[in-house]
């Protein structure tokens, strides 16, 4: 097991699985420039890692993230207005192009409060576990700004455009029930059972066939409002490629043998 645990964003390596948690609880786990730093620097770290097969991103405290340090932020406009969105441009949209770079699956498990940027870091996720406390808003529009972290992609693409939309312009939040309807969520647990959840989806996850995982995340992203054509094609060259790999002919051959596989990755 490696570790490196240094508030505001700690990171774990452990049996495959890299567990990110934000840990900035007395603050509602808010993005501030270090915790922003952090955590670009763990999703980085997670991706460039081959013992990594899974990433498990939780958070401490009551509340997953309330999205920009607002604190932080009017200090920024005091001292110049002109340049303090700038963190979207140095800090959210890298954040958000190293999640959507990774090739192994993320699961984010989500306590409270989830929105604006968290909300943008939760849905690039590829599974999301929510508690039953869990709660989701966008809340720019709130503060006279329209959105960042994807979110304007993201969202529609989940939820749909007419939802996505009343809850930009409303403001409204939804609850964990409603976010598990709308296909936000993927399951929801007991507050208390978020985080070992996660984790067990997570270790799931990692004892998989990676190489499977990793061309469904390239075709799911690549065939976003592609036509079928293309998409067959895309399909057609997935499935060649990985049917060459170890991991297929070992499952199959487990299988045929009513045996559980063993995955490796190649």
């Amino acid at each position: 097991m490696t570790e490196t645990s240094t508030a505001p964003v700690s990171y774990t390596v452990n049996e495959g699985v890299a567990a990110i948690r934000f840990d900035r609880p007395e603050a509602s786990n808010a993005l501030d420039r270090a915790m922003k730093e952090q955590l670009f620097d763990a999703l980085n770290r997670a991706g460039a890692d081959n013992a990594v097969r899974a990433i498990a991103i939780t958070a401490s405290g009551k509340n997953f993230c309330v999205g920009q340090d607002l604190a932080e932020h009017v200090e920024a406009l005091r001292a110049d207005a002109a340049h303090a969105m700038d963190t979207v441009a140095v800090h959210y949209n890298p954040i958000m192009l190293a999640l959507n770079a990774i090739d192994v699956p993320v699961v984010v498990g989500i306590n409270g409060a989830c929105v604006g940027a968290g909300l943008g870091i939760a849905l690039g996720a590829d599974i999301r576990i929510g508690g039953q406390r869990a709660k989701f808003g966008t809340a720019f529009c709130g503060i006279g700004l329209a959105s960042d972290s994807g979110l304007s992609a993201s969202l529609p693409a989940l939820i749909g455009r007419s939802r996505a939309t009343a809850m930009f312009l409303l403001g409204d939040t939804i609850d964990a029930a409603t976010a598990h309807a709308w296909g936000l969520l993927h399951r929801v647990v007991a507050d208390d059972e978020v985080a070992t959840e996660t984790a067990a989806v997570a270790r799931h996850l990692a004892a998989g066939p990676t190489a499977a995982f990793k061309a469904v995340k390239h075709l799911i992203a690549d065939n976003a409002g592609a036509d079928l054509r293309d998409a067959l094609r895309r399909e057609a060259n997935a499935q060649a490629q990985l049917g060459a790999t170890g991991d297929h002919r070992a499952a199959v051959e487990a299988f045929l043998n009513k045996q559980r596989p063993t995955f490796v990755g190649r």
